[in-house]
């Protein structure tokens, strides 16, 4: 699947347009490597996805076509997340 749209259809990112835009600026790593949003993700794969001051770090444990709500949670497994907090002041 593309990553614009596991991240679309797992409600990390809630819009596909975003999705892609975050990942075509260089913001989403799979296992290290920059991404593309046109990069095919697989179970297993994990993902790192800088959102301005934050960082989350999530691995792919089920792809599906299409899911309600409910069961995104069961997509992904959150490894971390942190907030980069402004040190200079």
């Amino acid at each position: 699947m593309r990553l614009d749209k596991f991240l679309k259809i797992s409600r990390i990112i809630k819009r596909r347009t975003i999705a892609k835009e975050v990942a075509d600026k260089g913001r989403i790593q799979i296992n290290g490597l920059i991404a593309k949003s046109s990069s095919d993700v697989k179970v297993g794969d994990e993902l790192t996805i800088s959102f301005g001051n934050k960082t989350m770090v999530v691995k792919i444990e089920k792809i599906v076509e299409s899911t309600k709500k409910e069961e995104t949670k069961e997509m992904y497994t959150v490894i971390s997340e942190e907030s980069k907090s402004d040190e200079s002041k």
